[in-house]
């Protein structure tokens, strides 16, 4: 760099700078040319620390926002495996409810193993919690089984309310059949019971009839004898009405006297009567044609001693108790 010095006025004579000079201009410049690039040097060294700091916190925000989302996800996954948790058991509820035993075995064979499954899944979030190097990418993979679980499940349920569905109506249809079975056999058995009313009936029809029944103690004369004691025969008398559904034919009727004491009277044989030989005082046997038949007289002959008191008479004929009356002898 070089001065141009103008002359003084006055035309005096100035001696120009000397090389010393010159050499303390060059100083100054260096200094302030080395000053210069000092505080450049340090604008850039700050710069490059500014921008290193900003890419640090830039990439410490992007780590908390993946922890974080990795703590949700996590979260998520121990809320899923809860709710799976208990899906699992009402399902392990309802298979009970399945009555045939080959699907049921199926079925439980398959949640066994799905819920098998889940447990090692909720294991593998156990290990990636505490794993400080958990990544999303393996979070991804357990959230797909979780949700492939969760559809395998969803499946189940659907299964296992079909069959309780189809077993509830088949439980209904049962039911229905039982009730008809039971409203069935109570018809049954109600006619049948009418049906034996109607064979007594018509048994009972065709049973032959006494009106006019009487006892009469007689003395030797064949009269009525007032005092029992003093007769020598017994009479039972009756009448044999009317009746178009007994059977016609030959009736043998037998006759029971009965004492005071309870004591049979006479001795004249047995006769068979509701499978059972029963013993008779006396019998008699008459032509039935359906038409009435009056005054049928009995006679016991008196072979022991009798007392007053209540004498019973019972006839029988074809099988039948005809009649039963008590009479009170003097």
């Amino acid at each position: 760099m070089e001065f141009q010095i103008d002359p003084p006025k006055g035309g005096a004579h100035v001696t120009p700078p000397d090389n010393a000079s010159s050499s303390g201009n060059r100083k100054i410049l260096l200094g302030i040319i080395a000053a210069l690039l000092i505080v450049l040097a340090g604008v850039i060294v700050w710069f490059i620390v500014s921008v290193n700091d900003s890419k640090r916190q830039i990439e410490s925000e992007r780590l908390a926002r993946e922890q974080a989302e990795l703590d949700r996800d996590q979260s998520l996954m121990n809320r899923d495996f809860d709710d799976l948790n208990r899906e699992f058991e009402a399902l392990e509820g309802q298979t009970v409810m399945i009555k045939n035993d080959s699907i049921r075995r199926d079925i439980s064979e398959k949640y066994r193993q799905a819920k098998e499954r889940m447990e090692q899944l909720q294991a593998e979030v156990d290990n990636l919690r505490a794993d400080k190097k958990r990544n999303s990418e393996e979070i991804r993979k357990l959230k797909a089984e979780i949700e492939t679980l969760r559809s395998i499940l969803r499946n189940y349920v659907e299964q296992v309310a079909q069959l309780n569905e189809e077993n509830q109506a088949l439980r209904e249809e049962n039911t229905n059949i039982k009730r008809e079975n039971t409203m069935l056999t109570n018809r049954v058995q109600e006619t049948s019971r009418q049906n034996e009313r109607l064979n007594e009936r018509m048994t009972l029809a065709e049973k032959l009839n006494v009106t006019g029944l009487s006892l009469t103690p007689l003395n030797k004369k064949g009269k009525n004898e007032k005092r029992v004691e003093k007769a020598k025969q017994m009479m039972v008398t009756f009448t044999i009405p009317q009746n178009n559904s007994t059977p016609v034919g030959e009736k043998t009727i037998f006759m029971r006297l009965i004492s005071p004491t309870g004591q049979l009277l006479g001795g004249g044989g047995s006769f068979s009567f509701e499978g059972a030989n029963v013993p008779y005082t006396a019998k008699k046997s008459i032509e039935y044609a359906g038409e009435e038949v009056p005054g049928i007289h009995i006679y016991w002959d008196v072979n022991t001693a009798l007392t007053p008191g209540e004498y019973t008479v019972e006839l029988f004929a074809d099988n039948y108790r005809l009649s039963r009356r008590t009479f009170t002898l003097k």
